[in-house]
């Protein structure tokens, strides 16, 4: 049996891979479910069935606002910034050729959160509006985004290539010093500044609405249209170099194309979402355990297993603890740490 379908449309073509296919169709349906079980789950719990309904403006008036204005701006951007995270790992490890590769630990993240405060702090006023439009804080994170993904590349860069452990260390070096300098940029600055930064520090979703949403949805699904273009590109970058060459790849320019990329999604997603850590790294490890290593299907898979992961860890942190919530970016990381340090130990002799 042939494991391929053939697409053809106009002058795009290329083959789905029916497992693949399988797969992400069911990560997909599985999104849409824990979106509607979370949609209903807090202090005022609502069922599936007036979940739907409040969707569409059919339930009652309390649930209709509780869905529609509190509930959804929040699960959409715990989907989207999971997928950002996610789609801005998968990007790294396919360049870099380093299972350890992800923005927040080789700095991306710490660099937009930076650039994330001093926004914060500079175009604030003493009653904690914003002097500028909220939808320039995307560029200001991915300024300090991709000036953090270039530190840490050119730096790691040694003897014609990046060794895994360099790129961690340094990585993790740079990222503990920008963390230094976001502090104290938080110390010095006013209380109402310090307050608000924390939000995007801890990985916290609260308090999200859909101003937030409006912005930033163009802004990721405009770099995932992008990133899409490019997927053979990456497959070709796995090769390495020498053979990416020989394939007719522009390495270089591939690279520099894709870290843009890369530092683009991560920045967005911590411009509203915070430092929500290790997403990066164990969605396209998952991904690539359910659907290979080809990035026409790796892409898709780990966007929504990156997703799901935010979307059941903020729902663990609204709702476990209630009335207190804790920031969805501690769930993350108490299991992304464990996992980080399976992954080192099992790279330290390669």
């Amino acid at each position: 049996m042939n494991k391929y379908i053939p697409f053809r449309f106009y002058k795009i073509s290329f083959l789905i891979d029916k497992r693949s296919l399988i797969t992400i169709t069911s990560l997909t349906l599985i999104s849409i479910v824990l979106m509607i079980v979370s949609l209903g789950i807090g202090q005022m719990q609502i069922s599936p069935i007036e979940v739907v309904k409040a969707l569409f403006n059919s339930s009652g008036d309390m649930e209709n606002l509780v869905v529609q204005s509190f509930r959804m701006p929040r699960i959409l951007l715990a989907v989207l910034a999971g997928a950002a995270l996610a789609l801005s790992g998968a990007i790294l490890q396919g360049i870099i050729r380093n299972p350890l590769a992800s923005p927040d630990i080789i700095g991306i993240t710490g660099g937009a959160a930076l650039t994330t405060v001093i926004f914060l702090a500079v175009f604030s006023d003493r009653s904690n509006t914003l002097t500028l439009s909220i939808h320039w804080l995307p560029l200001a994170s991915f300024i300090g985004a991709i000036a953090l993904g270039f530190i840490v590349y050119f730096l790691s860069w040694k003897n014609g290539g990046i060794t895994p452990i360099r790129l961690v260390l340094i990585g993790v070096g740079i990222a503990m010093a920008v963390q230094a300098v976001t502090t104290m940029i938080m110390i010095l600055g006013p209380i109402y500044t310090a307050s608000r930064a924390n939000i995007w520090l801890t990985g916290s979703l609260n308090g999200t609405n859909w101003n937030e949403i409006i912005s930033i949805t163009p802004w990721i699904l405009g770099m995932i249209f992008i990133l899409f273009i490019y997927a053979r590109r990456l497959n070709i970058q796995e090769l390495g170099q020498d053979l990416s060459i020989n394939a007719g790849g522009f390495v270089q320019k591939d690279r520099f194309t894709l870290l843009l990329l890369s530092s683009a999604l991560a920045g967005g997603a911590v411009a509203f979402a915070g430092g929500i850590g290790f997403v990066g790294l164990m969605a396209p490890h998952i991904a690539r355990r359910l659907v290979g290593s080809a990035f026409g299907s790796l892409l898709p898979a780990s966007a929504l297993i990156g997703g799901i992961i935010v979307l059941i860890a903020d729902l663990i942190a609204r709702t476990v603890f209630m009335p207190l919530e804790v920031p969805a970016g501690v769930f993350t990381s108490a299991i992304g740490a464990p996992y980080f340090i399976y992954l080192l130990y099992r790279s330290r002799n390669q």
